[in-house]
This record gives structure tokens, sequence and C-alpha cells, in this order.
């Protein structure tokens, strides 16, 4: 036969391969390796080639052991070093029909292929790193297959001199996109470090992986584990430090937060950057907060001097991620003063400068709605419903969450339509959000893109967008900015955003005094009677008791619960002078905090003050809501904070009925319990002054009387006040939507 024949019938072979027709190249194979002559093919048994190929078209057939049977027929009669030659040349034919299969997407074709070259070679990386990326596509990926395929030990092993890094990064990648949360996924992040050829990839995977486990599954001891291991090839990387720095703080690792903060601000150079940088620490010490308040002092000083050089220096070319993150940087101020007049012009300038650089790299954009107008007569009428878009990434087990259910609930959907955007939510499994999600007409889960958010929001036409969260999350504040609906609105969240875009703020008339118009950027829309409302809480069963905290059944019990950062020491310090002069009283203190800092805190501070430790208690968090509402019972007096007061937990104790003690100031913050207190029509515990404060947490503590019939009036108010009442709050709110939007479209 002439090598023109042969070169034909393999053609003809490898068309028939092309085209699916395995059976028939199989028998065009098969001629060629038997004895004697074919009419067409000669016999050609000692060119193992064709037993590779042989091979394959029986397994494309599924009949695996046929088709080793053939390979090993191959490989009869081979001394050692042809035999690995022989191997070397079936996994190469084997590996081309592989990345065929692959290409044509029949990917469990693919990893059967590749199972086969795992039995002849079991530490072919690459060959491990595919079925790796197969099992992902082929949705049966567990995690367990990291292990179990031996890539991990293989990778250990650190003899891989033909590895491919590129398809290394595209697994790592995949598998930490599919499962991030399997314990080997570390693992396996961690055994690719001695094979990275370019850092920043890895980095880039690590930050994103990290940044998904931390905020979508709240895991951030697992994101720093994963952050740590960039560190052993960037130890000074700024983008990995400033991520370190939020997961330790939120994984109550208080001091090393506090380190990874300073290291920042000492690499950072930039203006915009120290800014940042500052607030970082600034943060670990107030959520660490105790002994931490005098340090926090100083660094708060030292913020205030560079946001004033910040100012100066007229920033207008901020690099976005910069930019972005300068929004939460006045996020303390509150905190530390109930000055309303400074607060509000640090916070508005710093607003303003963010959104004047996002506006401009985003200038190309163009707002998609346009005014709508049409008659006050139509508004309400089903035909022209107002779109109304709640944003937020607190629809969830979260005090705004809990507080914001009313509102969505007695919406009038006649006249509303709803659309809720859950920033934040595409991996949480939370039963509150899920509630939620089933309240609007149209729901949109999303993860940190504003962009997309943003376009999102224009296609969907919304009407006026009411933003729950303020500066509390920096990615609403670049919604916002980029005004994606015609009418803005800022409700319940931490204050005014100080963001031009931002058209309203909600408020009422006791939650910011009447001068309060000349501070703020946005219109103060006053509601008539209170600027939020709930209909009540769920209840569980107490865990506290008396003899379990070892106290006396006739003491009189002062509570506290609160973050560490609202724990200023002179509202401690007057606490401390309200339990001293109480004979018989307990202090209970509850809060998110570093614990050994805040017991040494108030334990300084008490005995200073001459009140014995012994009758303080430190409490732990509980798992759940409905606990910590009914273990609330346990006090006689909750005393509250100041300059930044309660809010949902002023809400939670009023529903109890458990008198308050509340210190009033001028700012938002400093006014909340007050306004509540108002609103259930119960004055006695409103102090407006330090000296107030402190007489009327022993006035309650001594007279039972009083305390008794301050429990009455508020078991009372549960019938008649408008605190109590959601569906009135809703009708108030709509109307003031339908004021907004009357004046948008008269423009």
């Amino acid at each position: 036969m002439s090598s023109t024949d042969a070169t034909n019938w393999q053609q003809e072979a490898n068309q028939c391969l092309l085209q699916g027709n395995y059976d028939r190249a199989a028998s065009l194979y098969e001629q060629a390796i038997a004895y004697g002559t074919s009419a067409t093919i000669a016999s050609e048994p000692d060119i193992r080639s064709h037993y590779w190929h042989l091979g394959l078209m029986l397994l494309l057939q599924g009949q695996e052991a046929e088709a080793q049977m053939t390979w090993m027929l191959g490989m009869e009669e081979g001394d050692p070093e042809q035999i690995e030659n022989w191997t070397k040349q079936l996994i190469e034919v084997l590996q081309t029909e592989a990345e065929r299969q692959e290409i044509l997407a029949d990917n469990s074709v693919a990893w059967g292929i590749r199972q086969h070259i795992r039995e002849i070679n079991s530490t072919d990386i690459n060959n491990l790193l595919h079925l790796i990326q197969l099992a992902i596509k082929l949705n049966s990926f567990t995690g367990e297959e990291l292990n179990s395929l031996g890539a991990i030990e293989t990778l250990q092993s650190q003899q891989l001199l033909a590895l491919d890094s590129d398809l290394l990064m595209q697994v790592l990648r995949l598998v930490l996109d599919t499962d991030p949360l399997h314990p080997s996924s570390l693992e396996f992040a961690q055994a690719c470090i001695p094979y990275i050829g370019e850092p920043y990839i890895f980095l880039d995977i690590l930050i994103l992986t990290s940044v998904k486990i931390a905020y979508s599954s709240r895991q951030p001891r697992l994101a720093a584990s994963f952050l740590e291991l960039g560190l052993s090839l960037a130890p000074q990387n700024p983008e990995v430090l400033i991520q370190l720095t939020n997961f330790y703080q939120d994984a109550g690792e208080y001091s090393q937060g506090i380190e990874t903060a300073k290291l920042c601000y000492s690499i950072l150079q930039e203006l915009p950057e120290k800014v940042f940088a500052n607030h970082l620490i600034l943060r670990g010490l107030m959520v660490a907060a105790g002994e931490y308040w005098a340090e926090a002092s100083s660094v708060f000083a030292r913020h205030e001097s560079l946001l004033q050089s910040l100012f100066e220096s007229q920033q207008t070319n901020l690099d976005p991620t910069t930019v972005v993150r300068l929004f939460s940087s006045t996020f303390f101020l509150p905190y530390f003063r109930d000055d309303i007049k400074t607060n509000r012009r640090l916070q508005n300038k710093v607003a303003q400068i963010c959104q004047s650089n996002i506006q401009k790299y985003g200038s190309d954009r163009e707002p998609q709605y346009r005014k709508r107008k049409f008659s006050t007569s139509k508004i309400g009428s089903t035909p022209n419903r107002l779109k109304l878009g709640y944003l937020s990434h607190c629809f969830k087990r979260h005090s705004v969450g809990w507080i914001a259910r009313w509102l969505l609930k007695y919406h009038d959907r006649d006249r509303f339509q709803l659309h809720g955007y859950f920033i934040n939510a595409q991996q949480r499994n939370d039963p509150l959000q899920e509630w939620y999600v089933n309240q609007v007409d149209k729901a949109y889960k999303s993860g940190l893109e504003a962009a997309e958010i943003v376009e999102q929001i224009e296609q969907d036409e919304i009407d006026i967008l009411i933003d729950l969260d303020s500066i509390t999350l920096d990615i609403i504040c670049e919604i916002t900015s980029l005004k994606p609906a015609p009418v803005q609105v800022t409700w319940l969240g931490w204050d005014g955003s100080g963001i031009p875009a931002v058209d309203y703020f909600i408020a009422d008339p006791y939650v910011l005094p009447e001068s309060a118009q000349d501070y703020y950027s946005e219109t103060i829309w006053r509601l008539p009677q209170i600027y939020l409302a709930v209909d009540g809480f769920e209840v569980g069963v107490p865990t506290l008791r008396r003899e379990i905290l070892n106290i006396p059944s006739d003491a009189v019990i002062y509570f506290s619960s609160q973050m560490g950062f609202k724990r200023h020491p002179d509202t401690v310090r007057l606490q401390m002078k309200i339990v001293k002069e109480v004979p018989n009283s307990y202090f209970l203190i509850k809060g998110t905090a570093d614990r050994e800092s805040i017991e040494s805190f108030f334990t300084e501070i008490a005995e200073s003050e001459g009140v014995s430790c012994d009758r303080l208690r430190f409490l732990p968090d509980v798992a759940f809501e409905e606990i910590h509402r009914a273990n609330l019972g346990i006090a006689d007096v909750v005393l509250d904070t100041y300059p930044y007061n309660g809010a949902t937990t002023t809400l939670e104790t009023l529903w109890m009925g458990i008198p308050l003690v509340t210190r009033v100031g001028e700012q938002f913050a400093s006014r909340n319990s007050y306004t509540m207190m108002m609103n259930v029509g119960v004055t006695e515990g409103i102090a407006w002054t330090d000296e107030e404060y402190v007489e009327w947490g022993i006035r309650l503590g001594k007279d039972a009387t009083l305390r008794q019939q301050i429990a009455w009036k508020l078991r009372q108010s549960r019938q008649t006040s408008p605190l109590w009442n959601g569906k009135q709050f809703t009708r108030n709110m709509e109307k003031a939507y339908e004021q907004m939007w009357a004046k948008y479209i008269q423009n």
C-alpha cells in the first residue's frame, strides 16, 4: 500500500472522529493493526499510535475496558524506555481529544478522558487542574475534589516544572468563586503560592474572594485567613492591608486590626488616602472601645486636621476607589461630640468632594430619567403608580431591617409600585431578607458594583429612590451621587449623608431642632409625629435571671446595651454617679467590643467614682434579637448613651415597658430617644443637661412607684402612640412621597 493510501485512510479516520462516527474510525484502526492485508489498508501492527487511537475510539463509544485492553496490547513487548515514550504518546493523544471535547463544550466526555489520563499519570498537575475545572463546569464540584484528585498534594510536592501557571490561576479563581467556604479552598490557595508568577493576579483573586467571604458570608476571620496568604508575597500591599484591617476588626481581633490600620497609615502617602487610613485607625479604636478611648480622641483630633487639609487642597482628580472610601471618613463625628454645626459642616464638605469626583469620572453618563409631567390629580391612580425604590444592605436581621419592615408591609399597592435593591445580598440565607423580597413588586439582589445597581434603577424608571443606609455603606453613597432617580431621599440611616444629589432627609418635630436646616444640604422633610414607627417586636424566652448573675431579688438593676463605640467616657462617668447614689443597685453592661478592654474601662471609671466593681455585670451577646429583647425584662431602668443615643435599642426598651433615662442634645444622633419618648407620652427620664441625666437616673432607681407608673404608660401607649402605629406612619410617608413628586414635576 502506498503512503498516499495510508494518508487517505487516516484522513478518513480523523474525519470520522470529527463527525462523531467513532465506530467507523475504530474499524479503520482495527484493520491497520490486524495481521494480514485488508483490501484497502495494509497491516501496520507495529505502529503504536494506531493502538492509542483505536483505544480512544472505543473509549468514546463507552467501551472503557476494551479501550484499556487495547492500550495495554500496544505496550506489550516494550522495554522500560519504550514504554515510557509510548505512554507519553498515549497521553498526548488523549490530551488532544480532551481539549477538542472541551472546545465542543462536551464536558462529560472530556472529564472521562482526563480521568483516564489521571489513571496513567496521577501527578500530571495540569490534567488535575483541568479535571477540577470540568467538575465546576459540570456543577458536580463539592470541594472534596481538591484532595481526592490529589491536586493539593501534588502542588505541595513543589516539583512541578511543567505546571501551567495561567491555568493554575484560572482554576484558583473558579474554585474560590464556586465554594470559598470549603476548608480545602484555603488549603488549595496556600498550595498555589510557590508557583505564583505574577503576584498581583494572585492578590486580586484573594482580595475579591475575601471581600465576598467577609461581607456576603459574614465570616471575617476566614476572609482574613485568605488575605494573610497574600502577605507572604506582598507584606506591604496597601489594598491587602486595608481589607485585612476591616476583617480583623470585624472578627473581634481588635489589637491586630488597629496595628494593621497603623501600618496602612504609615505606607499611604497621598492626603486622601491618609484620611481614609486614619479613619481605619479610628474605626479600630472605636470598635474595640473601652481603654482605647483616650488614643481614639488623639486620632480624632488628627482626623479633623487631615480633613481640613483635604478641603484646602481642592481635590478634583481622586482615584475612584479612594473617593468611594472617603464617604465613610466622617462616620465617628457624632460619637465624639454633640455639635451639629461643626459635624454637619465637615460631613457636607466631604460628601460634596466625593460627589464631584464621582460625577467627574462618570461624566460621560447621561441620566436616563426624564421629568414625567402629569397632573397632580393623577397621582395615586393605578395607571400612574409612583415607582418607589428602596435601597439598602440592611434588609435582613439588622436593626434597620427590624424597623423598616412595617413601611413596606402597609404600602398602598394601588398608588405605589415597590422595587427593592438588596445590596450585597447574593449569597445570604436570611428569613427576614426573604420576607422583604416578598414585599416588593420587584426585587434586585446585587453584589457591590455600584454601576450595575445604578443601571438597574434607571432601567426600572424609579421615581423616588429611598436610601436607608446613608454613609454606613460607601457603595450606597456612590449610587446616590450618580442620581439614578429624579427624587432621592435618605431615611432611617445614620443621619443625612450630605450628598448634594440627595433631595430630602426624613425627620420629625423632635429628632432635629428647628434650626437644623441651616446645617443640612438636604431639605429636611418633617413628618407630623415621628420619623419611624413599628407595630412591635418579637420577644423570645429570657436567658438572664438574677440568681445567675448573683444579684439580690430586691436590688435595682440598671441596664445598658450598646456597641462599644457609643460608650463615651463622660457618659459612663455619669452612669457611675447614678449607681453610686442608689443603694443596692447593679449595672448590667452588654454590647460588642473588646471584652477585656471594656471591662477594664468601666471598672476604672467605677472605682474613680467610688463604685465597687462588684456592682458591675458584663453580659455576652446572645444569638437572636428575640432573646435580647426578652432579657431586657430583667432591668428596672435603662441608661441611654450620649452623644449618640440608642435607636433600635430605645424602641425595644420602650416596647418592653422599661423606664429610660436619655440625655438630649442638638444633633440627630442625640435626639432619637427623645422623639420616641415624646411620642409615647413619657417625659420622665428626658434630661437636657448632664445634671438632669444623673438626677433622673437616681430618681428612677429609688422610686419604684414612679417606675411602675412609667411602665403602665408604656403599656398603654401600645394602643395610642404613633410610635407603635406602622400603618398610620406609612400613610404619612406616602403623603410625603406624593408631595415630593408634585414639587418635582412642578419645577
